[in-house]
């Protein structure tokens, strides 16, 4: 695929990122566009492999081989290498509902995957997706598909990643489908969990217009449980299919927790895209501006804080992540081709190099206390922590007093992730959970076939809500999966 000898003789290059100087000062994507002569270069590194790992769609020993939604990637990039554009967006749209979302958000688990990346750099697969995805969608390649109509109708309950993908797929059926959102506007995790300077709004509006057009109505502002209840869903639709997420957010349990100016991130980056959307301004106590910053915990989501609190004008920032720091390189039990768990430098830590001049990141440390003075936060405790096996042989952070150290902070974050579907709305829906926090489903077959159906007959659940906290590359094909199970259901 692509040049035969693409390979050896170009390097992989990824999309170039704007001035952090420049870009910090909006909430403007990050990423610059790439030229078709860059993609063109970077497709061509693709090899004749002859077996590509990068679209195998499995998940193994707890992580992910390829793309979960076994996107052809050799296929499209030949075709671009060609400069066949638009075969090689349809190519990619044939398996995959949003690339422009996942080309923007996903960590590249089919990169992870590449075979050259064993042996050198792998092809810059993620960025040939988001070219592709961007400019299909910009040129109208990407139009709705109206089918002859079954007469069923669905409700899906959620307009994440999952309900997105769930919606699509059983309209492309030709069933009638009503999404129930009780946020303000559609899209869900991606539209209020993820920054703007990472994911434009804008392009959650086009595809929610595409899926209007497409037959897809969207009731937002309307909770399930609490505005409507999921009998008259029940009554009212031929069959359910819920995709609430896992939005149970991890909290701190320290001393002075309660404290304010202690914020969950989703609370903290919910309120600065409504300040975008809504031209509002921010509430004082969620405004980083001139502030001591402690974000706690890693990940997407606490890169997400750090990048947003720069914007806002944050006088300081540290994050703390309890876990150990990952290696640079392959551990040896985390061979090819499974994901590579190495540090990586992300574009929130980028920036904070430059702003602040230092590495914000902090290994093995957690907070044990927040300070108050007259009921808001000034200050942390932080101690350092040694990961030990316990009785059962899980390791287990234990603190080392000997390092408590007090630190000052008014505004703190935490992005300690998620735990399952909130116990609350999981009452009002009625359905039984997972000692993990999730849905019950019928098991699924070694084939991935079934294993959506809730016991309460004509109700399915589908992406966090079902596999429980996970990527959004997950969460669509979960959709996908889970409107298979309920057209078999409606076709009986």
């Amino acid at each position: 695929m692509g040049k035969t000898t693409g390979f050896m003789e170009y390097d992989r290059a990824e999309a170039a990122h704007r001035p952090v100087r420049e870009r910090i000062g909006d909430y403007d994507p990050y990423l610059l566009p790439s030229s078709e002569a860059d993609i063109r270069t970077q497709s061509a590194r693709c090899m004749d492999c002859g077996v590509p790992f990068c679209h195998a769609a499995l998940h193994v020993a707890g992580t992910s081989i390829g793309c979960p939604l076994g996107t052809l990637i050799p296929e499209i990039n030949d075709l671009a290498y060609r400069g066949d554009w638009e075969m090689a967006y349809r190519r990619l749209a044939l398996r995959h509902p949003f690339p422009e979302i996942t080309g923007r958000v996903c960590p590249a688990l089919c990169e992870g995957s590449c075979v050259e990346g064993n042996y050198s750099e792998p092809v810059a697969i993620k960025d040939i997706e988001r070219t592709l995805a961007t400019q299909g969608l910009a040129q109208g390649l990407s139009r709705p598909r109206i089918p002859a109509p079954t007469g069923k109708t669905v409700a899906v309950v959620g307009s994440g990643p999952s309900g997105l993908a769930t919606a699509n797929a059983l309209s492309l059926l030709g069933h009638r489908v009503r999404v129930y959102e009780r946020e303000d506007r559609p899209g869900g995790f991606l539209l209020y969990g993820i920054p703007n300077m990472k994911l434009e709004k804008s392009i959650i509006d086009a595809r929610c217009a595409l899926l209007t057009a497409q037959g897809v109505e969207f009731c937002c502002n309307c909770e399930i449980g609490t505005d409507r209840s999921i009998e008259q869903l029940k009554a009212e639709h031929d069959a359910v299919v819920v995709c609430i997420g896992a939005r149970q957010q991890r909290r701190m349990q320290v001393p002075g927790s309660d404290a304010q100016g202690v914020y969950t991130a989703i609370e903290y980056l919910t309120a600065t895209t409504r300040q975008l959307l809504d031209g509002t301004a921010l509430a004082a106590g969620l405004s980083a501006e001139g502030r001591e910053v402690i974000v706690v915990g890693g990940g997407d989501t606490g890169t997400d804080c750090i990048a947003t609190a720069i914007r806002q004008g944050a006088a300081n920032v540290s994050a703390l992540e309890i876990m150990p720091a990952l290696p640079a390189e392959r551990a040896a039990d985390n061979p090819w081709p499974l994901w590579p768990r190495v540090r990586k430098t992300d574009y929130g830590h980028e920036e904070a190099l430059e702003v602040f001049g230092r590495e914000v990141r902090e290994y093995e440390t957690t907070v044990s206390e927040v300070l108050q003075d007259a009921g808001r936060c000034i200050g942390i405790v932080s101690v350092q922590v040694r990961w030990e096996r316990d009785g059962s042989g899980r390791f287990t952070p234990v603190e080392l007093p000997e390092t408590a150290a007090t630190r000052k902070a008014d505004l703190i974050l935490t992005a300690m992730g998620f735990t399952g579907v909130e116990p609350a709305l999981a009452a009002k829906l009625g359905l039984p959970t997972t000692p993990r926090g999730t849905f019950q489903a019928s098991e699924g077959d070694a084939l991935g076939r079934g294993g959506f159906a809730t016991p309460v007959p004509g109700v399915f659940v589908a992406g966090d809500a079902r596999r429980g906290p996970s990527l959004v590359v997950w969460a669509f094909q979960e959709g996908i999966r889970a409107a298979r199970e309920c057209d078999k259901y409606l076709r009986r």
